[in-house]
């Protein structure tokens, strides 16, 4: 007698832009996925941007499908999707989209409905499930082709997605979605608040893979055991990882720079590309800063870490934004805890989920004179340094590993598939 093996999980992914350097969390959980043996494909909204890629997309053999990024790129792909969908899907979604049209009359709304098109025509006919990265523009793809479809849909959610998105929209969304997961806790409370069925959102920490990253650096024996910015010989060097944006909040770290004193020696190293770039090197020489900085622009995830593990601090202090966009609980601050790296960081958002002031690093206020004073404590303590990345590394291993995250993950599609394959 055969033995009874259940079917693999298949999965249709969407995500906004694939590969992106900057979200790690994404590759890191698809290819978590692969291993342990979803059948999944990824339909992008986005055509890749970055010139590098990490080596974590290389492990990753799910086929890739790129919708048409701007309507008018590919009119016909968009005409010939219109013509193989079920008229009754067909006119369900378009209720739905007309309805949010008409609360945000935008040509991006215009732009999600036509790649949902196409996404339900060219999505094999046995998709049983549509899983998407951020409740935003990828969301709306994604619950405008389900309704196409009529199969179900979930959804992961992070930060600006959560903080950015109107109320009508998530609470409708959230309506819908079979399930959603979220990685912090602030942002878990407030989707709750405006869900119908609360247990229908959950909290699922991205965590880290320690095996993707090396042992970390023996610091009380290392040269920066000995870096205490008293000379320029023991300069200290700080480590930043993060796109220049606003809610990375680098204006206030260069401020804070400015204002520490002549005869603490230090150097700054910041990687990551973004839009503020160019302002952000003006203020560095109007402050006097620039001959300290090293920007880098951006890098694949093997360059990070060899510049994590040759740093002697990380700091990321991170604001929310003039238009509520925030961090969640970002992925650099687990690998720098890594690397046993000290870190500074701001009491924002979902950061102290991860740290808490005085014992895994030092939380400033999104001010420069608070930065300013954490730096002034950091900076001519090494022993300082060593203890708070030993605590980091200890807390990052015992509650922050990848494994339980996937675990619950796997869980809430596995269910919501059993869900929808009753009569």
């Amino acid at each position: 007698m055969r033995d009874c093996v259940a079917p693999p999980l298949r999965l249709a992914v969407v995500v906004k832009g694939y590969p992106r350097l900057s979200e790690t969390f994404v590759a890191q959980e698809l290819l978590a996925l692969q291993e342990r043996g979803v059948e999944l494909s990824i339909w992008s909204l986005r055509h890749p941007t970055d010139t590098r890629r990490h080596a974590l997309h290389e492990r990753i053999t799910a086929p890739v499908h790129y919708l048409p990024e701007y309507l008018h790129q590919e009119p016909l792909r968009v005409l010939r999707a219109l013509r193989r969908l079920p008229r009754a899907g067909l006119w369900t979604a378009a209720r739905l989209w007309w309805r949010d049209l008409r609360r945000d009359p935008t040509a991006n709304r215009g732009r999600r409905f036509g790649q949902a098109l196409v996404l339900a025509a060219e999505l094999p006919a046995d998709t049983p499930f549509l899983y998407v990265h951020f409740l935003h523009t990828p969301a709306s793809v994604a619950r405008y082709a389900a309704a196409i479809r009529d199969v179900g849909w979930g959804f992961s959610a992070h930060a600006k997605d959560i903080w950015t998105t109107p109320d009508w929209e998530k609470r409708e969304k959230l309506a819908e979605a079979r399930f959603g997961v979220t990685c912090t806790a602030s942002g878990a409370a407030h989707l709750r608040a405006l869900a119908a069925e609360a247990e229908r959102i959950e909290l699922v920490y991205h965590g880290l893979d320690l095996g993707r990253f090396p042992a970390p650096p023996d610091r009380a024996a290392g040269p920066g055991a000995e870096r205490d910015g008293s000379s320029p010989e023991r300069a200290v060097e700080i480590l930043s990882v993060g796109r220049l944006v606003e809610k990375k909040g680098y204006d206030r770290l260069l401020d804070a720079l400015a204002r520490l004193p002549d005869g603490l020696h230090w150097r700054l190293v910041h990687i990551g590309g973004g839009p503020l770039g160019e302002g952000l090197r003006a203020q560095a020489g109007r402050l006097g800063l620039a001959g300290r900085i090293d920007w880098r622009g951006a890098q694949d995830q093997a360059t990070v870490i060899e510049a994590l593990r040759r740093a002697d601090l990380f700091t990321l202090t991170s604001v929310i934004a003039g238009d509520g966009d925030r961090d969640g609980l970002p992925n650099v601050l687990m690998e720098a805890a890594s690397q046993r790296l000290a870190i500074l960081s701001t009491a924002v958002a979902a950061i102290p989920e991860f740290i808490t002031d005085g014992e895994q690093g030092i939380l400033a206020e999104p001010t420069a004179e608070s930065i300013a004073a954490g730096l002034s404590r950091l900076l001519p303590d090494p022993a300082l340094r060593l203890r708070l990345g030993e605590a980091a590394y200890a807390r990052l291993r015992a509650e922050f590993g990848m494994t339980a995250g996937i675990d619950r993950l796997l869980h809430r599609l596995a269910r919501a598939l059993r869900e929808d394959a009753r009569p």
